[in-house]
C-alpha cells in the first residue's frame, strides 16, 4: 500500500519514520524547516528505545504525492479547514483517510451518531469544508497514544508510548482497518483495532479538555497538574462536565475520572501538545477540543461552568499571544 502523511509533524512524522524504517511505501508531506530540513538530512528520531535516522520521500506540495491508498492526516484540528479542499484530489475510488486529531473528530456526527447524525459543529468543521472535501466512507478513524515533539526541523523526540487505536466510525471491523493495523504493527506500533472508537475518544477528550487549556495557562506538566493539591478539584470538575456531555449522548466511561488522572501522572513531566505549540508561538488546538464540547454542551443542555471559565481565560491567551 502507499501511504501519505499529510501533516508530518511531531504525530505524522513520528508514524512515518517508524513505517519508513520498516521499508514500506511511505510519502511524508511538510512544510517550512521541517520540510527543508528532512529533504535535505532526512528525518531523526530520538528514542530511549533507539535514536534512528530514515530518509523518505518528503514533499512541500501535495500536487506531487500522487494517488495513495490510505492518507493520514497529521496536522490539527484547526489546520484540516485549509488542508482538506488540498487532499481532495488524492482520495481516490478505494483510499482510506485516517484522521489523527485530538478532541471531536469533524466526522463524529456525519454518520452513526445516532439521533444527533447530522448535527454540524462549526468549531470543529468552519462552514463544513473539511465534511465537504473528505466523503465520511473513506475516513477510519484513529487515536494516537503516544507523546513526541520537535526539539529542531527534521528532528522527532520519542517520550513515551506506542500505541494507536484504530476504528471505523460505524463501530464495525473492517478489512481495511485491519490492513493498517498489521503495517503499523510491522513497523513497531501496538496498533489495536476497536469496535468503540467513539467510547475511546471520549476518554481521551476527557482528559484533554481539562489538563490541555490548564496547562496552557499555567505552563504545568501533566505530572504537575494532576498532583497539585488546588488544581486537583478543577481538573475534577471539568472532567466531570465532560462527562456528563458523553452521557447525554449515550457513552458511558470505561474508566473513572480517578483513573484518567491517575493515567495522566502516570506519564509525568510531559508538556501537554497544547503547551507545546503556545511555547512555539503556533495556534493551539483549542477549538477542537474544548470549544466544540462547550459547543455541544449548549446543545445538548449540559451546563459547564468549569470548562467555560478555562476555555475563555486560553481563548484570550491565544488571542494575545498571536498579537
Amino acid at each position: 500500500m502507499k501511504f501519505l502523511i499529510a501533516g508530518a509533524g511531531a504525530i505524522g512524522g513520528y508514524l512515518g519514520a517508524r513505517m519508513a524504517r520498516a521499508g514500506q511505501d511511505v510519502t511524508l508531506y511538510a512544510r517550512g524547516p521541517h520540510l527543508r530540513a528532512m529533504q535535505e538530512r532526512g528525518l531523526r528520531v530520538l528514542s530511549a528505545d533507539g535514536d534512528f535516522e530514515v530518509h523518505p520521500r518528503v514533499v512541500g506540495d501535495l500536487k506531487e504525492a500522487g494517488p495513495m491508498d490510505v492518507i493520514f492526516l497529521g496536522v490539527k484540528a484547526h489546520g484540516l479547514t485549509q488542508l482538506a479542499p488540498q487532499v481532495q484530489p488524492l482520495i481516490g475510488e478505494n483510499t482510506t483517510v485516517v484522521s489523527t486529531q485530538n478532541g471531536i473528530p469533524w466526522w463524529y456526527f456525519q454518520t452513526h451518531a445516532g439521533e444527533l447524525t447530522g448535527l454540524h459543529l462549526e468549531r470543529v468543521d468552519p462552514g463544513g469544508a473539511i465534511a465537504a472535501a473528505i466523503p465520511a466512507e473513506r475516513v477510519v478513524a484513529s487515536i494516537a497514544y503516544f507523546a513526541t515533539d520537535i526539539p529542531e526541523p527534521g528532528v522527532i523526540r520519542h517520550i513515551e508510548g506506542n500505541r494507536l487505536s484504530l476504528g471505523e466510525p460505524d463501530g464495525t471491523r473492517s478489512e481495511r482497518a485491519k490492513a493498517i493495523s498489521d503495517t503499523l504493527i510491522k513497523a513497531g506500533m501496538r496498533c489495536p483495532v476497536t469496535q468503540k472508537i467513539r467510547t475511546e475518544i471520549w476518554v481521551k477528550i476527557l482528559g484533554n479538555v481539562a489538563f490541555n487549556p490548564i496547562s496552557a495557562l499555567t505552563r504545568a506538566t501533566l505530572a504537575q497538574m494532576a498532583r497539585d493539591p488546588e488544581v486537583g478539584p478543577v481538573v475534577r470538575n471539568i472532567m466531570s462536565e465532560v462527562e456528563a456531555v458523553a452521557g447525554k449522548m449515550g457513552i458511558e466511561m470505561p474508566i473513572s475520572i480517578d483513573q484518567r488522572i491517575a493515567g495522566a501522572e502516570k506519564v509525568g513531566e510531559h508538556k501537554t501538545s497544547m503547551l507545546q505549540d503556545l511555547e512555539a508561538g503556533r495556534p493551539m488546538e483549542l477549538e477542537a477540543v474544548v470549544g466544540a464540547v462547550v459547543e455541544l454542551g449548549e446543545r445538548l443542555g449540559v451546563p459547564m461552568p468549569h470548562t467555560r471559565t478555562v476555555y475563555a481565560c486560553t481563548r484570550l491567551l491565544g488571542t494575545i499571544s498571536s498579537l
